[in-house]
């Protein structure tokens, strides 16, 4: 076993699997952050945030032993995806393009942390269930005033990074102006493993394939849309909250999959571009708090999962005269992580940018470019293993 401490803060999925992928490599890790309950799985009750989950992602969680243990009742393969711009413009594309079983895997985040959990109890992981206080030199204080002793803080404590904070690692911080709704729909037609977009000006709408309830089908929405029109949905009551979107989505989606009824609570998050410098002396930081994009290509976690791997990789494979906390070794974690986090920065904000333009001839240029991509089988073979996760 290496002599590195490693003391992983947040305990969410990324903070799981930084600390169960580097306890696997013989670190001496534990975990600090509040062991908040998980409420039990129930029949056709699912939890309200989901994730795309790519194939990169897919391999790293099962080289993990976690991808295994979730319950493949609730976990959807997206077989094909249907682009819509907004006008006539489509882009098709199907798992079978690329010869592959699936395009991504949609599964809750209550599964993830569930399935992950369960590797960490396993593999005897300490885990420490209260918040960070401040760090100091080769160590991280917890709220108790407890002193843990650390070469190295993983910064995993989502996008208000304390962490981030108390290591003083700059950060950049854009708003969108646009809130992300989320809520679970029945669908009147079955989704057949379709993942579904509509990119309509002022917004963008997502309908992810989940499993069938006892209603029939199921599909969850993600609808980016402006601050203000959000605002207005939420602060409905229940009924009228359903109601306004059921309206909405059959316009939007014309029909695509029938009738769309809301089934479950509806909420909204606000939506941000951010990038940090994600290191400093004795300090790493992963997902969120290193970074977040616009939802709209579904590759937040994904990213994510891809720094940690990177981490513990780069630290695996450190000089035995190294210490894990380094700043030479950790500079090769953030200089392995600055092309896809830029590559996917660029896609995702470009995509929110080019559609929010409204002007007649770039609407018909992006609209125009759709149907040329949707004609040409090495583009979408590409646009595959970019989401694949592939390099």
């Amino acid at each position: 076993m290496s002599q590195d401490t490693i003391v992983v803060c947040g305990a969410g999925i990324a903070g799981l699997a930084a600390a169960v992928g580097l306890f696997k490599k013989g670190f001496r890790v534990s975990l600090l952050g509040p062991q908040v309950a998980l409420p039990p799985a129930r029949d056709d009750a699912y939890h309200p945030r989901v994730y795309a989950i790519s194939q990169a992602s897919q391999q790293f969680l099962a080289q993990l032993g976690a991808w295994r243990l979730m319950d493949a009742r609730r976990v959807t393969a997206v077989e094909s995806m249907q682009v819509f711009g907004d006008a006539s413009g489509e882009v098709n594309l199907h798992a079978w393009q690329a010869a592959q079983p699936a395009l991504a895997w949609i599964v809750e985040s209550g599964e993830l942390e569930r399935a992950l959990r369960q590797v960490a109890d396993v593999l005897g992981v300490p885990w420490h269930g209260e918040a960070l206080r401040s760090l100091e030199p080769g160590a991280v204080v917890a709220e108790s005033g407890k002193r843990l002793a650390a070469d190295l803080v993983v910064g995993a404590d989502g996008a208000s990074s304390a962490v981030r904070a108390a290591a003083g690692i700059a950060h950049h911080s854009s708003p969108y102006g646009d809130t992300g709704v989320v809520t679970h729909l029945d669908a009147e037609l079955p989704h057949q493993g379709a993942a579904m977009q509509w990119f309509m000006g002022d917004s963008v709408l997502a309908l992810l394939p989940m499993p069938d309830t006892a209603a029939g089908a199921q599909v969850s929405m993600v609808w980016s849309m402006p601050a203000g029109k959000a605002e207005t949905l939420l602060a409905l009551p229940a009924q009228e909250q359903a109601q306004w979107l059921e309206a909405r989505l059959a316009h939007a989606t014309q029909g695509a999959l029938g009738r769309l009824k809301v089934r479950s609570p509806v909420f909204g998050f606000p939506l941000f571009l951010e990038h940090s410098d994600m290191i400093a002396p004795g300090v790493a930081l992963v997902s969120d708090a290193a970074h977040r994009v616009h939802p709209l290509a579904g590759q937040g976690l994904n990213l994510g999962l891809g720094d940690v791997q990177a981490l513990v990789e780069v630290l695996a494979q450190k000089e035995a005269f190294r210490r894990a906390g380094d700043l030479a070794v950790l500079r090769r974690y953030r200089r392995r992580r600055a092309e896809p986090l830029l590559a996917m920065r660029l896609a995702t904000d470009g995509l929110h940018r080019l559609f929010s333009v409204q002007a007649p001839p770039i609407a018909w240029a992006r609209n125009a470019g759709m149907a040329l991509v949707d004609r040409a089988p090495l583009l979408k073979q590409l646009l595959i293993a970019g989401a694949a996760g592939r390099q």
